[in-house]
């Protein structure tokens, strides 16, 4: 076993029978998929098969069958333990052994030379009458109705239900089509230029409206360009402004508040809570940066390019919920894998390093979880979300994770009560 630092090399040979074993699966895949005259297929003797194809051609897929027991070797015999993916290569092959070398990467060495008396403060939380009255105010637009304007033209304010058709150079282009859409008028929400001239249009009136796309546009045959939209109005519809009474009351649905003053203090409530949390979770990352920086620790590549592909996949399905995929992304913002990678290296590398500060300093000041902890973290975390307990465990990636996610949190705690 070769060593530099944390990062190890080990190398598995992998020969006798197990090999010659490997290498007659190979060949019973391979044989199914190759067609040679004079045979049908998956008939071609092994001699036949290896005269026309080469016995090398069944090397790399046998790897595939020795492979992981090769890497379990690996780690076996070097009492190794690995906090990114190995990397493996093929160091030397041939029909009697094949020689593995695997790239593996311990924990790096962890100094926190000062983590207590830091004297980071968590912010005071306090919440305005301005805040609760610009809240009440959200929620009445939120709640505001709509009547159907019986007489008058479209105004600022109003929405308008439209039929729309778009057309450059007299001939109509894709996505520029709507019928009985909603737009209110003032949202800006359309190409700059048409809800204005929308305004004083009068109902079932037809009118062309021309507009010119912005240049930075994301459709490429539309940036810049002048259009026509052959717009109708169908409806005219105005808003209706709420009041505290008992049907905004009834229609909020909120347990005990049936008055003004009742919801003032509910929302006075919420936006706390909400302060409090933002607030906390401030607290923790000033505290986490203010030790870390008081940290020697020499971090290998690897384990940050792993956190960024960890953060990637999480991003990517937070798109995939909203209906983007990454590809759409990238073309959207005109960049790359590589820019994303760029703009996430900090955070990942932030990560790697609080995560290896916080595990040394679990060690250091032996805390410790027990399986009644574990065990009540499950029971009370799973019936929060209303999940099966197994099914809790299972999207949580297990008990040890449950474990360690209680010890994390301890240690934190621990820093707080150190750096008052």
């Amino acid at each position: 076993m070769a060593k530099k630092d944390n990062k190890n090399e080990v190398v598995v040979k992998v020969e006798g029978t197990e090999w010659k074993n490997a290498l007659d699966k190979a060949f019973k895949e391979k044989v199914k998929t190759v067609t040679v005259d004079g045979f049908r297929k998956g008939k071609v003797p092994r001699d036949i098969y290896e005269k026309k194809f080469g016995k090398e051609s069944l090397y790399f897929p046998a790897s595939d069958y020795v492979i992981e027991d090769a890497y379990k070797k690996a780690l076996d015999e070097s009492k190794l333990i690995p906090v990114v993916q190995p990397k493996v290569d093929i160091k030397s092959v041939d029909e009697n052994q094949i020689e593995f070398t695997f790239k593996i990467i311990t924990k790096p060495e962890v100094n926190v030379k000062k983590y207590k008396g830091l004297k980071v403060k968590p912010v005071e939380v306090k919440v305005t009458k301005e805040e609760v009255e610009h809240e009440m105010g959200h929620l009445l637009e939120r709640y505001t109705e709509t009547k159907v304007k019986e007489n008058g033209t479209v105004e600022n304010g109003n929405i308008a239900v439209i039929d729309f058709e778009g057309f450059k150079d007299g001939k109509a282009f894709d996505g520029g089509k709507a019928e009985n859409y909603e737009l209110e008028i003032g949202s800006n929400t359309f190409i700059p230029g048409f809800e204005d001239q929308l305004v004083g249009m009068k109902l079932n009136e037809e009118k062309d409206i021309n507009v010119t796309f912005p240049k930075d546009y994301h459709a490429e045959d539309l940036k810049g360009a002048k259009v026509v939209f052959k717009v109708k109005v169908n409806d005219i519809k105005e808003k209706v402004a709420r009041e505290f009474d008992k049907d905004l009351f009834d229609d909020l649905g909120i347990d005990g508040v049936d008055s003004k003053e009742k919801l003032e203090k509910h929302l006075e409530e919420e936006i706390k809570a909400q302060k409090e949390m933002d607030a906390e979770n401030k607290y923790v990352e000033e505290l986490l940066e203010a030790v870390s920086k008081n940290v020697d620790v020499d971090i290998p590549e690897e384990m940050v390019e792993e956190e960024i592909d960890r953060l990637i996949d999480r991003y990517s399905e937070q798109l995939r919920m909203q209906g983007i995929s990454l590809e759409m992304y990238y073309e959207f913002t005109k960049s790359t894998e590589k820019d994303l990678r760029a703009h996430l290296e900090k955070e990942a590398y932030s990560h790697v390093l609080y995560r290896l500060m916080l595990e040394e300093l679990i060690n250091t000041e032996k805390v410790e979880v027990s399986d009644d902890e574990v065990e009540k973290e499950i029971e009370e975390t799973s019936k929060k979300y209303q999940m099966k307990k197994d099914e809790f465990v299972k999207m949580f990636g297990g008990k040890d994770m449950v474990k360690y996610d209680l010890e994390v949190r301890k240690i934190i705690e621990l820093l707080k009560e150190y750096n008052k």
